[in-house]
């Protein structure tokens, strides 16, 4: 299934505070990403609904097995997509921002290539 790039945002969001605190709410989210707490708590729903994410009783977020994934899939993109612009001379800033539209449309071919890429000519 794919999902669309606020989806994306959304799970990667939750990935990074989990990996960050541990535990995540929706108020969590919502100040990581500068939306509001009810826009958020739409997107959680609707991510647990298709299989995404799960909430306990206490309100805290979890990634299912196929939110971790996809998850830890588009923070890849970033983070090396990130790097790669830094390394060719972007700054931090930009270069993750545009590293955050990029993620969402290369595709996984151009990705694994420019991995490898970088591998070959990088030693990483």
């Amino acid at each position: 299934m794919k999902l669309q790039e606020s989806a994306e945002n959304y799970l990667e969001a939750i990935y990074v505070l989990c990996q960050e605190k541990g535990s995540v709410r929706s108020i969590d989210v919502a100040h990581y990403m500068g939306f509001s707490k009810p826009s958020i708590s739409r997107a959680v729903g609707l991510l647990r609904d298709n299989g995404f994410v799960a909430i306990d009783q206490n309100g805290l977020l979890a990634l299912t097995e196929a939110g971790l994934k996809t998850a830890q899939s588009v923070y890849e993109r970033h983070t090396v997509l990130t790097d790669w612009l830094v390394s060719i001379g972007v700054k931090r800033e930009t270069a993750a921002q545009d590293a955050c539209r990029i993620e969402h449309v290369i595709s996984r071919e151009s990705f694994e290539k420019l991995k490898e890429h970088l591998r070959e000519h990088h030693n990483t």
